[in-house]
């Protein structure tokens, strides 16, 4: 593991956690036919921010219409709680998170939104789309 020096914080140098320590399982979606909609929210999504050290929380909705296969649910759990020690801004966390759900999933639609508590009078929320 590669450490990042910022101030007196040690930070994991950003890499694709999901290869490294977990991986995202999928279950065969019980209705391929049929257009549906699922949402999950993370309320509790917690990285480092690269610059100051200091944690950053959001919450993160996925919105997804499956084709497939669906999101194993304590796998998507496991693999969030591997950005908590990891240095990345939002608007790469959220593009990381989204390119390895289209990936996995290969879903029909899929919406990643990540929404960030207030630093210094600032509120970022972070979308990606497909298509």
């Amino acid at each position: 593991m590669t450490l990042l020096l910022q101030g007196n914080v040690a930070l994991k140098k950003k890499s694709k956690p999901s290869s490294q320590t977990t991986v995202l399982e999928v279950f065969p979606n019980p209705h391929p036919h049929r257009d549906y909609e699922i949402e999950h929210v993370a309320g509790e999504f917690t990285s480092v921010c690269p610059k100051t050290g200091q944690p950053d929380f959001g919450t993160i909705t996925f919105i997804y219409t499956p084709d497939q296969v669906c999101i194993e649910l304590k796998s998507l759990k496991l693999y969030l709680q591997t950005y908590r020690n990891q240095g990345i801004f939002y608007e790469d966390v959220t593009n990381v998170i989204f390119d390895e759900l289209l990936t996995r999933l290969r879903p029909r639609r899929l919406t990643v939104i990540s929404e960030w508590t207030p630093r210094g009078g600032l509120r970022s929320t972070i979308r990606c789309h497909y298509p």
